[in-house]
C-alpha cells in the first residue's frame, strides 16, 4: 500500500510527481454493506504530465505509454469487478484533463478490503507487499476505525525541492459517512458535518508522506434505534 494506497492511480500520481487532489469516500449503511469512491485529480499538472508522456525515459526510468496506462487501468478495474462482495464496479477515466474516478459497492468492509489488497498484489511486480498485512478499515456495528497503511518515505526523500513543493500544494481528503448519527471521534483534526452523518479530515499528500497517522480515525456512532 505504497504511496497513499498503491492503487495503480496513486503510483502514476508520485511517478510524475505532480500536483494531486485525492478524495477517499467511504459511505457505510448500518448492515455493514457500502459504496466506496477513490478521486484523483491530476488536472492542475496535465501540462506537466503530457511532456512527460511524450518522453521516452525520465532520471533513467522508462515512462509508460498513455495506451499501457488505459490497458493497466482497465486490468485494475476488471479484476476489482470479479472479487467476491464487490459489485457495481465504475470507472471515469479523463485522459484530457486526467481525472479518475473509481467507485464500487461492498457486501462489507472485509470484502473491500481483500478485494483491493488482492488487486495490488496481482498486479504489482513485488510477490510480498508487507503494507498489505495492515488492516485499515474495521467495523463492528458500532464504530468504524480508519487508518493508512505505513507510508514509504524513502521515495520522498529523494524527490527534488519543487516535487516536494508540487506534493505541498495538493489535498487528501477523506470522508466517512453513515446512515446514522455521529456521536464522537478520536482523531481532532477532523470536522463533523452540520447533519452528523459525515466525518471529514483533510490534509494534502506530503503531510500523509511524512506522517500516515494524520488520517487515523476511530468514529463512534449513535446506538441504532429498534
Amino acid at each position: 500500500m505504497k504511496n497513499v494506497f498503491y492503487l495503480l492511480f496513486i503510483s502514476l500520481t508520485f511517478t510524475l510527481s505532480s500536483c494531486i487532489e485525492i478524495i477517499d469516500d467511504i459511505a457505510i449503511k448500518n448492515d455493514g454493506s457500502g459504496t466506496f469512491k477513490y478521486t484523483v485529480n491530476l488536472s492542475s499538472s496535465k501540462i506537466k504530465i503530457n511532456s512527460i508522456l511524450a518522453l521516452d525515459s525520465l532520471e533513467g526510468r522508462r515512462v509508460p505509454s498513455l495506451e499501457e496506462i488505459q490497458q493497466k487501468v482497465a486490468a485494475f478495474k476488471s479484476k476489482l469487478e470479479g472479487k467476491p462482495g464487490i459489485s457495481n464496479v465504475t470507472l471515469e477515466e479523463n485522459y484530457n484533463e486526467y481525472i479518475f474516478k473509481l467507485k464500487c459497492d461492498f457486501t462489507n468492509i472485509s470484502a473491500l478490503q481483500n478485494a483491493l489488497k488482492e488487486v495490488i498484489q496481482e498486479e504489482s511486480k513485488e510477490k510480498n507487499i508487507a503494507e498489505l498485512e495492515h488492516t485499515w478499515l474495521s467495523w463492528d456495528g458500532q464504530k468504524m476505525g480508519r487508518s493508512v497503511p505505513e507510508f514509504t518515505i524513502k521515495k520522498t526523500k529523494e524527490f527534488k525541492q519543487e516535487e516536494i513543493d508540487r506534493l505541498k500544494e495538493g489535498n487528501y481528503t477523506s470522508i466517512s459517512r453513515f446512515e446514522r448519527p455521529v456521536e464522537k471521534f478520536d482523531n481532532p483534526s477532523a470536522v463533523l458535518s452540520s447533519n452528523k452523518l459525515a466525518v471529514m479530515i483533510k490534509t494534502n499528500p506530503f503531510v500523509l508522506s511524512q506522517n500516515a497517522d494524520v488520517l487515523e480515525n476511530t468514529i463512534y456512532l449513535s446506538p441504532l434505534k429498534n
